[in-house]
């Protein structure tokens, strides 16, 4: 009876939940670059002199859609792969493509479907995260990267970790930094699901400011309870679920503790001339619970088993997705652990160069141990 009245329950929430949604049929469509049906693709000149970018770019056509990639450094070393999170895109890796490059290996790095100079979905809807993963696998196996050094922060991980536990005969190293691989067995999975799209639903709309005093006082109290933590996240959700605008700089600079450039601001939201190209990165962070079952399987199956070098990098000043960093200590078979001292979230723009320093010694064996600043 009780698990009756709970599916009951949720499955009305869900329903309520979709129909609060603009349908496709409603977006205007004037001034969209469109370059398919519901495919959207950034103006090359919205990427014209970039702060600090001076990669050329590179293109493959993936499930129809054009997927931009930074294909850096001499060509016979091997590659490393670095994937960026929510709501970023390569420019992010900017600091680390030059010192990686000058110790001599490869670096690919790619922008996920709706982020960068990648092409977009104009719906939420054709978002998924197991897309992404076929993406960024079709990717790595049409350049046929062999023995790669994976590199993943916040949905990096999330995506990343995925492609490597399904192609894993590929990659020769992990690094992980301020991410996780959220799993569940089955049935908790469809309540963890299932009760977060309710809490996403009952929240509602909420401003950015709404957003930004519930984050402070969840990241400003060291290590936000269990409780903090869900409220803060489901809000989090819920604001980028219902944006028509997200402010990419505001979640850069508030959830990273850090103040971007002129230039940098503008760097980051170039790939979005409206809120109609941000599809993507209103979705991302719902998207999250949605294979829990799936990666449960794979940590069993693939990480626990693990017998490569598995580096774990999480910043010092991190909160949001602290709580997960004790998955990779506790079931990866004897990883290395370091911490990148004074950065917070978005540790490629705080410790960058010396982040990829460290990654570099990593794939060669040298010991590294926490950065000190």
């Amino acid at each position: 009876m009780i698990y009756k009245f709970c599916l009951l329950f949720f499955s009305t929430a869900i329903f309520l939940f979709s129909c609060s949604d603009k349908t496709l049929s409603e977006i205007d469509y004037k001034d969209l670059n469109i370059v398919s049906s519901g495919i959207v693709r950034t103006p090359d000149k919205r990427f014209q002199n970039l702060e600090d970018y001076p990669f050329n770019p590179n293109y493959l056509l993936i499930d129809g859609m054009r997927i931009h990639y930074l294909d850096e450094g001499p060509e016979d070393a091997d590659p490393i792969f670095l994937l960026h999170g929510e709501p970023t895109w390569s420019y992010l890796f900017r600091k680390m493509i030059p010192i990686l490059v000058e110790n001599g290996h490869r670096v690919i790095v790619p922008d996920c479907v709706g982020f960068g100079k990648s092409d977009k979905f104009l719906s939420k809807y054709d978002y998924s995260y197991i897309h992404h993963v076929d993406v960024m696998k079709e990717l790595i196996e049409t350049l046929d990267l062999q023995n790669v050094t994976f590199f993943g922060q916040d949905w990096g991980g999330l995506v990343g970790l995925r492609v490597v536990a399904e192609l894993p005969e590929r990659f020769g190293n992990i690094v992980v930094s301020n991410t996780g691989f959220a799993a569940a067995s089955q049935l908790p999975a469809w309540f963890i699901e299932n009760i977060i799209k309710f809490a996403v639903w009952l929240n509602g709309s909420i401003t950015f400011d709404e957003l930004s005093k519930a984050a402070e006082k969840a990241l400003s109290s060291g290590e936000p309870s269990p409780m903090t933590g869900v409220s803060m996240f489901t809000k989090w959700m819920a604001y980028s679920y219902y944006s028509e605008n997200m402010n990419i700089v505001g979640i850069i600079e508030n959830f990273g503790g850090i103040d971007l450039t002129e230039g940098e601001a503008y760097a980051y939201e170039a790939p979005y001339p409206t809120g109609l190209y941000k599809a993507g990165a209103h979705v991302w962070p719902y998207l999250i619970p949605t294979q829990l079952p799936e990666n449960e399987r794979l940590w069993k199956e693939v990480y626990e088993k693990w017998d490569k070098p598995f580096l774990v990098a999480f910043g010092e000043n991190e909160r949001m997705t602290l709580r997960l960093k004790d998955d990779f200590i506790n079931r990866i078979p004897n990883p290395t652990e370091i911490t990148l001292g004074g950065a917070g979230h978005f540790v490629q723009e705080e410790v960058g160069p010396e982040l990829a320093q460290i990654i570099s010694d990593f794939i060669n064996g040298k010991p590294v141990t926490d950065l000190i600043r």
